[in-house]
């Protein structure tokens, strides 16, 4: 899956792997409602160009995984700043 790696050069590995930590940290700095977004942009970086199958939840499913996705973030962070900015601001 990754041979297209054992033909870049150093340099080109070096931008690769620049590429792909920009994307991690602008992943790993969105916050509020950006933290629940569908992110194919990000998949995309992938040197496979495949349309992900995704399977979306009826909305009462959906919605208790929100529920508990968000307890886990007062789990796993209990001091973060909360906010109380709407989802259209």
């Amino acid at each position: 899956m990754d041979e297209d790696l054992e033909t870049l050069s150093r340099d080109q590995l070096i931008a690769e792997a620049k590429k792909l930590r920009t994307a991690i940290r602008e992943h790993r700095d969105s916050s509020g409602h950006e933290l629940c977004w569908h992110h194919p942009a990000l998949w995309a970086l992938l040197p496979e160009k495949v349309e992900p199958a995704i399977a979306v939840p009826a909305w009462p499913q959906f919605m208790r995984g929100c529920i508990r996705y968000r307890q886990s973030l007062d789990e796993q962070a209990p001091d973060a700043e909360r906010t109380k900015r709407e989802f259209d601001e």
